[in-house]
């Protein structure tokens, strides 16, 4: 699957604009992707900006062409596609884009190294060997392996990298919240 909306809590769904709203200035067919993908729940788009991209669903049954509304469901994600939408706009009417902050730059960096462990161990690496591509043989030989820190900390990287890889990415893509 390319993408779902379930998955991403960001993805911003895109449906006729109401004949109550003035339609003068809405989007329309600006938003087309040669890469678009369509299928029972619409047309699947990504709208890139700089190095971020915003996913966005053409709802099944909107026709083309039409001035297009953004829907947000009120569930829990609400706020996730708020940000997204603010983002798009930000974008088309040339304003500055703020970063997606779902993830910081060391969350992002501590994931892209498990995904790292778990490939190599699951291509059959030993931990060790994985240390010394993620840390380099320095930091590795400095001490003895059984009680070292690195151990852990490679043990536990793909722990998370495993768990990723069966679904624990989807929460990912959602911002912690406080309940």
């Amino acid at each position: 699957m390319f993408w779902s909306v379930e998955a991403d809590t960001s993805a911003v769904l895109l449906t006729q604009s109401p004949i109550v709203l003035p339609t003068a200035g809405n989007l329309s067919c600006e938003l087309r992707d040669p890469a678009a993908r369509s299928d029972e729940q619409g047309d699947h788009m990504v709208f890139a900006i700089g190095n971020q991209a915003i996913r966005l669903l053409r709802i099944a049954g909107t026709p083309s062409g039409t001035a297009l509304a953004a829907l947000v469901p009120l569930d829990a994600d609400g706020f996730d596609r708020i940000d997204a939408i603010d983002r798009l706009l930000r974008a088309l009417q040339g304003r500055a884009v703020a970063d997606d902050r779902r993830l910081t730059p060391q969350q992002k960096r501590r994931h892209r190294q498990m995904l790292q462990a778990t490939d190599g161990h699951l291509d059959g690496a030993s931990y060790r060997d994985v240390a010394i591509v993620l840390f380099g043989s320095g930091r590795v030989t400095a001490e003895p392996w059984k009680t070292s820190p690195l151990r852990a900390t490679v043990i536990g990287l793909v722990h998370g990298g495993r768990a990723m890889i069966e679904g624990g990415y989807r929460q990912l893509l959602r911002h912690r919240r406080k309940e």
